[in-house]
């Protein structure tokens, strides 16, 4: 994703994956020390049709894995680039990813698949960046296959991934927009898609979840409308270990689950119009 020098010149967060200090200081203490959410704290959503200034990568062949994924890509190397035949690529994005919850139980789980977070909020972003250098730092080893970045996943999509390049997108706890006139805010819609569609590879999942029920509705009813993606039978999906991480990894999900609320998931596979 975006190179450190970029993101400085822009007035963004910093590196992709840069240490030091938490915002407002003191955030993200000693190495190896996870940073306290108090100190990124920000506003629940954000407005995604708004402009915000942060560098985007003109094409997936310009994201620097380099820069997110190190020790898989060792600096003196050079640049990896996801053009390079050779190098691998990002597979799954969790888009929204908040805090990152979903990320760290995905990374133990699928050790050797790169997976990237996409955050709109700038300090959430910044906290995500900290935890998980923080979890390297303490777990050698362990949380190098993912990383975040702080992109417009309603714009910029295809500037990060190639056709067909992922076999998972996670789209947990939207924002439900719940004004009529929001709803083209929402980040699961009929032409959101077939953007998602054009980077996901034949038989990838969707997975979408939230605790709103008329939003549920419209995931599912979108989903089911387009031609490109099939609902996954449920015994499949009791069978999927990641479906459990949907409600217990995140932070909102526990909130839920907390307060003993009800939630609603929408899984569906990618398919091609020949099926």
């Amino acid at each position: 994703m975006p190179l450190p020098d970029q993101e400085a010149a822009a007035g963004g967060d910093g590196g992709a994956m840069a240490s030091g200090d938490g915002a407002n200081g003191g955030g993200g203490g000693g190495q190896g020390k996870l940073p306290r959410k108090r100190f990124y704290r920000a506003r629940a959503h954000s407005n995604p049709l708004s402009d915000s200034h942060f560098p985007i990568p003109i094409s997936p062949d310009e994201v620097d894995l380099s820069q997110h994924y190190p020790r898989y890509f060792p600096s003196g190397e050079g640049e990896a680039r996801q053009g390079d035949a050779a190098v691998p690529r990002i597979r799954f994005a969790d888009v929204g990813c908040g805090f990152g919850g979903l990320l760290v139980g995905l990374s133990t789980l699928f050790p050797d698949t790169l997976m990237i977070g996409m955050e709109l909020r700038d300090k959430v972003t910044e906290y995500v960046k900290e935890r998980i250098l923080a979890l390297r730092a303490s777990n050698p080893g362990k949380y190098d296959n993912i990383s975040v970045v702080r992109t417009n996943s309603m714009k910029y999509i295809p500037n990060y991934f190639r056709k067909a390049q992922l076999s998972k997108m996670f789209f947990l706890f939207p924002d439900p927009h719940f004004k009529e006139k929001n709803h083209r805010r929402r980040v699961i819609s009929m032409q959101l898609l077939d953007e998602y569609a054009y980077v996901m590879e034949v038989g990838g999942i969707i997975y979408t979840i939230t605790d709103v029920e008329e939003l549920g509705e419209w995931m599912r009813s979108c989903l089911e409308k387009h031609p490109l993606f099939e609902a996954i039978p449920e015994e499949e999906t009791k069978a999927d270990p990641v479906v459990k991480l949907l409600s217990t990894a995140t932070e909102e999900g526990q909130k839920v689950a907390r307060n003993g609320g009800q939630t609603f998931q929408a899984i569906f596979r990618r398919i091609s119009l020949q099926e």
